[in-house]
């Protein structure tokens, strides 16, 4: 956006990320709780499901992204890459939570994210079915019901891990010894622990209703919308070793900077 302050840039990019949010949500919301064929796009390994839910949001979303940005890159998960001449680029997962979505249950999410250089500026993470969506902007994160009042979010203080609420998508993610002795020692200590959720799990994270979140393995596409939005609500998101979590891998989120520290080096010791 040659000319454009940064501020306004960012403004842009909100009000077109809404739109987007608005166009896919009508085109998963018709196969939701519908009978419709299911592929797994696993080579061996896991279930890993794709619906034409996902195929046509995502198309939905690129098609208006071409026209709207078309010099900005795109990175979706059921079709790859389109590179632009833009320092932005949009991370897209038209269903984060194909499983769930596929059994009729609401935890799953459409994520819609922004990098600028690599870094993530922006995220948006809108559940149709409920009418919730979640986003950041420059300074803040925010959540609305069917387009209301959007409400502030602010995660919550907790600085002991005795006193936390943790939550990971499924024990079954944790592969090896490494990565499940990171959740048991994490989860033997927590106050309560709790399965599933996908990207509805960390936008309850930026609202104040859990505190930590461990996975193992995530992409880029899983997790990039979902870091702005902790950050402006006060939390920290990291890989397991401390660094960025733009790229996706081992993942660690916490409402509270003192539980992140501490839990990081709970790991970090085994």
């Amino acid at each position: 956006m040659p000319g454009t302050s940064p501020a306004a840039e960012l403004q842009a990019i909100i009000r077109v990320a809404h739109e987007l949010a608005d166009i896919s949500g009508p085109v998963i919301l018709k196969h939701f709780r519908k009978t419709m064929p299911v592929e797994n796009k696993a080579i061996g390994g896991a279930f890993d499901p794709v619906t034409k839910a996902d195929r046509g949001a995502e198309k939905a979303i690129s098609q208006a992204l071409a026209t709207r940005f078309p010099d900005h890159g795109i990175v979706g998960e059921e079709f790859g890459t389109k590179s632009g001449s833009s320092p932005y680029q949009w991370i897209i997962d038209p269903i984060d939570g194909t499983r769930s979505f596929i059994i009729g249950s609401p935890l799953w999410g459409t994520l819609i994210g922004v990098l600028q250089d690599g870094v993530p500026v922006f995220g948006l993470m809108d559940q149709p079915f409920t009418g919730e969506r979640f986003w950041s902007t420059d300074k803040a994160a925010y959540h609305s019901v069917r387009g209301g009042r959007p409400v502030r979010l602010k995660t919550r203080e907790c600085t002991r891990i005795d006193d936390a609420v943790l939550t990971t998508t499924h024990p079954e993610m944790f592969e090896g010894p490494e990565q499940q002795s990171a959740l048991s020692t994490l989860k033997e200590k927590a106050r309560l622990t709790r399965y599933g959720g996908d990207c509805y799990g960390y936008c309850l994270l930026a609202a104040g209703l859990i505190d930590i979140i461990i996975e193992p393995g995530l992409k880029s596409y899983d997790i990039a919308a979902l870091i702005p939005i902790i950050e402006r609500a006060g939390g920290v998101i990291t890989t397991w070793t401390g660094g960025s979590p733009a790229s996706g891998g081992n993942i660690i989120a916490t409402g509270d900077a003192r539980l992140h520290e501490d839990a990081l080096t709970m790991i970090n010791k085994l």
